[in-house]
């Protein structure tokens, strides 16, 4: 898949005040002041006096230093003003005070955020560890298919969202799924969890795509039916590729058909779409299945609706099949990096989740 381990994740646009490592300017800064005001005052050139920027070193310690190394700092800037060969050493008693009274106090605030930050780093590592079981990444090849994936959820922080795709092989051939629930971010986990569940009990049990989907709508509906006003319903492009043969049955569930790229063109499957899932229709009229012989290089491609429905300034569609036709030369596992970096080309502000399956037949056998 693309770049292991960070297709399925958003963690990349953790920054520094949400929560990842500071960065190396923010490490330096207090060393700087504090080396800077020691050389300017061995200095003639420096006519006012400028020890009280002293004062700013032990705060600037806390981002980025323990309580040790923000002690050390404080305490050289004690000594600095106190030695007389720098020149500074006309604070009155108030002055050291103040100063010894902030470097004591960005002690405690280091310590109490060395203390928060080791717990919020636990809870980050179980809920990511939590949400990776529910989206695991998908292999580079299941069965006869090679797989790349990317997804960035919307909500900033988390790695699952409201999107969810899976490809898992069984004993009636390889099922692919990719689908959006109702709502994005944390409030959609649970139920990406119960339909992502579903799906995989349903790979081992029914045999073609028309009976999966309708597990899944059956899922939606009891989960829906526990909770007032809930009315959960989710989108979703099953597949369903054959045991031995290059014919995969595609069937979509209220979600745009997959894209598929043939050499250099590219055209969206002509399907029929059935009813979203939860709605208690997809057994009723589950829509129309199309089958598609896949012929060597081929690739489907599976897209979100934070891919079709993003917008430019001006409000335009992303022509994702317009754009999809310039990048045919791309290889595999690159495929999904490149989308994704020419839809931030293309849009200011990405509001949804996106979520990306791409999926070709290889016969080469296992990697």
């Amino acid at each position: 898949m693309a770049k292991e381990g960070k297709a399925a994740t958003g963690a990349h646009r953790r920054g520094w005040l949400r929560g990842a490592p500071p960065p190396r300017w923010v490490r330096v800064l207090p060393l700087l002041l504090l080396v800077g005001v020691g050389v300017a005052s061995l200095t003639d050139s420096v006519p006012v006096d400028i020890g009280f920027l002293l004062g700013a070193v032990p705060p600037l310690a806390v981002l980025a230093y323990g309580p040790v190394a923000t002690a050390l700092l404080g305490a050289a800037t004690i000594a600095m003003l106190t030695i007389p060969v720098f020149h500074l050493d006309r604070p009155g008693n108030t002055d050291l005070f103040t100063l010894g009274f902030v470097a004591t106090l960005s002690v405690f605030v280091s310590f109490v955020r060395g203390r928060r930050d080791e717990q919020l780093d636990l809870e980050r590592t179980v809920a990511e560890t939590a949400q990776r079981a529910i989206v695991p990444d998908v292999r580079r090849r299941v069965g006869p298919l090679r797989c790349a994936s990317l997804y960035r959820a919307a909500e900033r922080g988390t790695l699952v969202g409201g999107d969810f795709f899976d490809v898992r092989p069984g004993p009636h051939g390889v099922r692919a799924v990719l689908g959006d629930v109702q709502g994005h971010g944390l409030s959609a986990v649970a139920t990406v969890a119960s339909v992502m569940g579903a799906f995989r009990e349903a790979v081992l049990d029914d045999v073609d795509a028309e009976s999966i989907a309708a597990r899944l709508d059956r899922r939606l509906v009891v989960d829906s039916a526990r909770k007032e006003h809930a009315e959960l319903f989710a989108t979703a492009v099953l597949l369903d590729f054959a045991p031995h043969g290059p014919e995969v049955r595609v069937l979509a569930c209220g979600h745009p058909p997959p894209v598929l790229v043939r050499g250099g063109t590219v055209s969206t499957l002509d399907l029929d779409p059935g009813p979203p899932l939860g709605l208690g229709l997809a057994g009723v009229m589950p829509g129309t299945t199309a089958t598609v012989s896949l012929l060597p290089g081929d690739r489907l491609i599976l897209a979100s609706d934070g891919v079709l429905e993003t917008r430019d300034a001006s409000g335009a569609f992303y022509p994702f099949g317009e754009r999809l036709a310039r990048m045919t030369g791309v290889g595999l596992d690159q495929l999904p990096d490149e989308i994704w970096a020419d839809l931030n080309r293309f849009s200011p502000k990405i509001q949804d989740d996106v979520t990306l399956l791409i999926l070709t037949l290889d016969g080469s056998g296992p990697d």
